[in-house]
């Protein structure tokens, strides 16, 4: 059975996604993404309240506040393969109207918790099973998000609409940031400290109430209902393989520069908690600015080369960007640019990922294939990046840790883009717009 090619797109070309179905796909990201960055953004209220037994260090609390950090990315692989499987067979939109739902109430849930004060050596328990909830919850997100994205985008524009996916994710982080800054600014670090760090966390329910209202209004995409009936697939492991490595890059610049740069700061650099916080809405102001164009480029030369530049540029740029902010010379200005710099370098890779993902994986496996992929990818580099740069900088006393961390991760997508997958059309060019031939595909899988 040979896929007709353009008819499923064609359908909705004329009418385009709306706005509602755009806003439906990627408002579940808003909200994942902005409690992860409230989590790490209040790493270290949160090693105080939860993880610091009495007699321990400010930094043995932040490495144990990581670990819970990191666990919750371990189940995301888990959560794509779930929910993706339920998603692919049964229809994107009532799937993920129970995962929104599932991370929101996590979330609020997290701000309603006793710390250890209160409960003792509970308290970290509690957390990090909210927290494994959560990570099975966002590793269903990422894949239905961008399956709806892609599916309901006419000829041409899949790297735009695969980049609100990414754009939204950018918005979630400077909501968590701007939220966190504006809580701690009009509480005080003792207030916030006591109780004021549960209020972004339960910023969540409406939050959540909002993105049910949208996904409950969701169409199932055409291509989903147009293919619905095709064949069984198998996932090609070889495929999945080569979609997580070229998605590593943005994965760990993308946490290094964006999540664990505020507690990077406070510790290895003693910055202030206000200026970590600024530091850090800089960057992903530079990241959310730089998203949709690179999304929109990719439309035009193709993904691989978009997702290439800006890994190769953060390998150059890396460790450039740590030296300059631990520069006392440099000036505030000279700072903020590198920083907002450092975050469109991950924007240039965010806007194109999705859709490269997307076209990667047919319909049929689309779901888990590219969700797994990205949580595969997360699960090691990302969630584990907050754990990784805090122990080798307390162990080594090297700053420089992040810059060499992103720097690898990057190198590895580099290679891994530089080998085009079967179905990719050419190198130069626009891409390739329709999923591969459902017979080639079941050659490789099967």
């Amino acid at each position: 059975m040979t896929w007709t090619g353009r008819v499923p797109y064609e359908r909705t070309a004329g009418r385009g996604p709306g706005v509602r179905a755009v806003a439906a796909g990627s408002v579940g990201n808003f909200v994942e993404w902005y409690e992860f960055a409230v989590y790490g953004f209040l790493a270290t209220v949160l090693a105080e309240r939860f993880f610091t037994p009495a007699g321990g260090g400010p930094v043995e609390g932040l490495v144990r506040t990581y670990a819970s950090f990191a666990l919750a990315f371990f189940f995301r692989p888990l959560g794509a393969v779930l929910f993706g499987r339920l998603g692919d067979r049964y229809g994107r939109r009532p799937v993920l109207i129970g995962v929104v739902a599932l991370m929101s109430g996590a979330t609020a849930l997290i701000g309603a918790l006793p710390t250890y004060g209160a409960v003792g050596a509970l308290a970290p328990w509690l957390l990090t099973l909210l927290r494994i909830v959560q990570g099975l919850a966002a590793g269903g997100e990422f894949g239905g998000a961008v399956a709806v994205l892609t599916e309901f985008a006419p000829p041409g524009r899949r790297g735009l609409y695969g980049a609100w996916q990414s754009f939204t994710v950018a918005l979630g982080l400077l909501g968590g940031a701007g939220v966190t800054a504006v809580t701690a600014a009009v509480l005080g670090a003792e207030r916030l400290a006591a109780w004021g760090w549960r209020l972004p966390f339960l910023l969540a329910v409406p939050l959540g109430l909002l993105a049910l209202w949208l996904r409950t209004g969701l169409a199932e995409t055409p291509e989903f209902l147009e293919r619905s009936k095709s064949p069984e697939m198998s996932l090609g492991w070889g495929a999945l393989v080569l979609a997580a490595a070229r998605v590593t890059g943005w994965a760990a610049a993308g946490y290094t520069f964006l999540v664990v740069l505020p507690s990077y700061l406070q510790t290895a650099l003693h910055t202030g908690f206000a200026q970590a916080l600024l530091a850090a809405a800089v960057a992903n102001a530079g990241f959310a600015a730089a998203i949709l164009p690179a999304g929109v480029l990719s439309d035009r030369v193709g993904r691989r080369p978009v997702l290439l530049a800006g890994a190769v540029l953060v390998v150059a740029a890396a460790l450039p960007v740590l030296d300059l902010l631990q520069d006392p010379g440099a000036s505030a200005l000279a700072k903020a640019l590198a920083l907002a710099g450092a975050g469109a370098l991950v924007g240039l890779m965010a806007g194109p990922g999705p859709a490269l993902l997307a076209e990667m994986f047919p319909s049929r496996v689309r779901w888990t294939g590219l969700g797994l992929a990205y949580a595969l990818s997360n699960a090691v580099f990302s969630g584990c990046a907050g754990l990784i740069i805090t122990e080798a900088v307390r162990r080594t006393g090297n700053p420089d840790i992040p810059g060499y961390y992103a720097a690898a991760a990057c190198a590895v997508s580099a290679a891994a883009l530089l080998k085009r997958a079967p179905q990719e059309r050419s190198w130069r060019g626009r891409p390739s717009e329709e999923a591969p031939q459902e017979t080639s595909w079941r050659k490789r899988c099967e």
